[in-house]
């Protein structure tokens, strides 16, 4: 059954939103009002409660990620309610809580959709990229890639989860069965992260800025059982290295740290150039591995997981104007944990 709200009832949605949009890249966002967009057929437009900022947020605010969607209002860790359905779409009602994450569309027939990984879809689309996302009062999402949550959840505590948490997770399992697990770049990921690994009883080694006395306390607190400088080798060699920050010169460092059979797994969508290494530090069958978007998959199971850790987000809230600021203070490292918008 179609929930698709009658013309009567429209009128209580409001005409006009506030929204952040870019503009032109290197510029900052730009905060304007819009019209409040309605569903297509199979979409959804959700009230947004809360949305995450995102380092990968930065990455196109700051003309690192070719070819964006311009003007665009960014943001992908969306919590919202559904205030109105579109045609053809089933098992929604307005007022349920849903979850907006990166992936926001794929073609659903080449070989990628067909074979579970739709995350490498040639022809996917993202939320906040080409898809308008979450730095507004509303927004319009394909139904198919949302994410049912749960009515008790804090919307800013959760927001994180949608991409900080969903890619954490799809690169934890690119680790398999290693115990002793590295952490390079203690920032949203990795915050959580650890916190799913230490509750699967890994050993969990946390990398940050050298002297960044405030992560490495954080990091410990989550579950680390030993911290260090990103350059700096821990007590006993690493099973796997997950790297979060955008740096390209922590996959050598990553690398001396990981024994033999180990894997590298460099979560980022961007990452600067990897600097040229010894071949000796790759010899013995260690591996470097990249982890592309997420599936749906990874979000129906990490969503289910998180609960039973249960996951502790830990977020720095501001108002939907503060979103400048939010950036710069991501792009400076002068957070812990994430920052969350509250339009």
């Amino acid at each position: 059954m179609s929930h698709h709200l009658p013309d009567a009832l429209r009128t209580e949605l409001p005409t006009s939103m506030r929204a952040l949009v870019l503009e032109r890249p290197g510029t900052p966002l730009r905060l304007v009002r819009l019209p409040v967009p309605r569903p297509a057929a199979g979409q959804i437009l959700l009230r947004i409660e809360a949305c995450g900022v995102c380092r990968t947020d930065l990455h196109l605010v700051d003309g690192e990620l070719p070819d964006p969607v311009l003007p665009m209002i960014p943001g992908h860790e969306i919590v919202g309610r559904v205030a109105e359905v579109g045609p053809g779409v089933q098992g929604v009602a307005p007022g349920l809580r849903m979850g907006v994450p990166w992936l926001g569309w794929t073609c659903g027939h080449c070989g990628f959709c067909t074979s579970q990984r739709e995350n490498l879809c040639d022809d996917a689309r993202f939320t906040g990229y080409q898809i308008h996302g979450g730095y507004a009062e509303y927004t319009v999402a394909d139904a198919r890639y949302c994410f049912a949550l749960d009515d008790t959840l804090d919307a800013a505590e959760a927001a994180p989860l949608l991409c900080a948490g969903l890619i954490g997770y799809r690169a934890l399992a690119m680790a398999g069965d290693a115990q002793r697990i590295g952490l390079y770049g203690f920032g949203a990921a990795a915050h959580i992260i650890a916190q799913v690994a230490a509750w699967q009883g890994r050993e969990v080694h946390a990398f940050t800025r050298r002297g960044d006395a405030a992560s490495q306390a954080f990091a410990r607190q989550l579950g680390a059982c030993w911290v260090g400088a990103s350059d700096d080798r821990p007590p006993r060699p690493l099973h796997a290295a997950l790297i979060f920050a955008p740096a390209g010169e922590l996959v050598p460092a990553a690398l001396r740290a990981t024994g033999k059979g180990g894997t590298v797994v460099c979560a980022g969508i961007h990452m600067s150039d990897i600097p040229s290494f010894p071949y000796a530090i790759l010899w013995g069958e260690r591996r470097i591995v990249s982890v592309a978007n997420l599936t749906r998959r990874d979000g129906d199971e990490f969503l289910a997981l998180a609960p039973r850790v249960p996951v502790r987000t830990e977020v720095t809230r501001f108002g939907l104007e503060a979103a400048n600021d939010a950036l710069a203070r991501l792009r400076r490292g002068a957070l812990q944990g994430a920052a969350v918008l509250m339009p």
